[in-house]
């Protein structure tokens, strides 16, 4: 809004101001070759001047946004690290078994719901399709659950269109928490068939980096079957079962409840990410904008000096002819 009034502004200011008659005798007397290469020495003082005080409220802008997202980034990054407990041990025990084959896939692409966060959201999706790809044959079906705005938006232009199960945005809208994060996974479980699901989201290491990762979670079913037949799944084989629980029903509820718990740490960990990344674009821009008001600042200097002399000759020429 800001922006609009200083546009308007600057239009009636435009439209206000007339031009400097010497100016006027000037360009009528010059043919339009020598006011075209005269053109750049001839720019209106009051152009620069609009022009610099709009680059220095976006710089104001990206300043303020960066602050804010340094401040959310130390309140998520405090949980993200204490989640990172609650899903090794699932992945001890069942383990992370990417490369199996199953006939139903689903992927969740995690992705924040606004911009100005650098390329994180456009990296979530590229490893989505990739993953998809590489699990998609005759006999087998792939979908996307899509949380975050960004995600969808992409997804929904290509082809993945007729494959997106489930979109759901506006996670951040409130302070993450494990009991919202729950609500979340049992209302995707409800809503899928998978023998696998894939998370796809963007592990944080700093403010300046992040890895694209890949989590994967097995279908009580194929874990009962991986186990039988020999395939590694962590520790699992080393437990008795004991109680009136059957292993069946064991793996059901590890399943469910590794899944909420992964889905947890991906999240906060995407959110990290994001901060991170917002907080380097954001400074990246007001470098730039920097950059351009010392290159604006440095034209609005030559063009005022050249004017000042302009008026001094003509000033000095007057006073000859007077005198002659």
């Amino acid at each position: 809004m800001a922006m609009a009034a200083l546009r308007r502004e600057s239009r009636r200011l435009t439209s206000i101001v007339s031009p400097n008659p010497i100016n006027v005798l000037r360009s009528s007397l010059l043919s339009s070759e020598e006011q075209t290469s005269a053109g750049v020495r001839c720019i209106s003082t009051q152009i620069v001047r609009n022009r610099m005080k709009s680059i220095k409220n976006i710089q104001k802008i990206t300043k303020a946004m960066k602050m804010v997202a340094a401040s959310k980034l130390r309140q998520v990054q405090t949980k993200t690290e204490n989640s990172r407990g609650l899903w090794q041990p699932f992945t001890a025990l069942l383990g992370d078994t990417p490369s199996v084959s199953v006939k139903k896939n689903v992927v969740i692409a995690i992705s924040s719901d606004k911009g100005l966060c650098g390329g994180i959201n456009t990296t979530s999706v590229k490893v989505s399709r990739g993953v998809k790809k590489l699990n998609d044959d005759p006999e087998s079906e792939t979908k996307f659950v899509i949380l975050g705005e960004k995600a969808k938006v992409q997804l929904i232009r290509g082809d993945s269109r007729k494959d997106i199960e489930l979109c759901m945005t506006e996670l951040q809208k409130n302070p993450l928490n494990f009991t919202q994060v729950s609500a979340l996974a049992d209302d995707i479980l409800k809503s899928v068939q998978f023998d696998a699901l894939r998370i796809v989201f963007n592990k944080f290491g700093s403010v300046v980096s992040f890895v694209p990762t890949v989590a994967t979670i097995l279908s009580p079913e194929i874990v009962e079957r991986e186990s039988e037949a020999g395939g590694t799944l962590g520790e699992l084989d080393s437990y008795e079962i004991e109680g009136g629980e059957t292993k069946s029903e064991i793996l059901q509820n590890l399943a469910e409840f590794q899944f909420s718990c992964v889905l947890y740490n991906a999240v906060l960990e995407n959110a990290c990410s994001e901060q991170g990344a917002r907080m380097s674009a954001m400074d990246s821009s007001s470098r730039n904008a920097g950059e351009v008001l010392d290159r604006l600042t440095l034209t609005y200097n030559r063009t005022r000096q050249a004017s000042i002399t302009t008026e001094l000759i003509e000033i000095i020429s007057g006073a000859s002819a007077l005198e002659g």
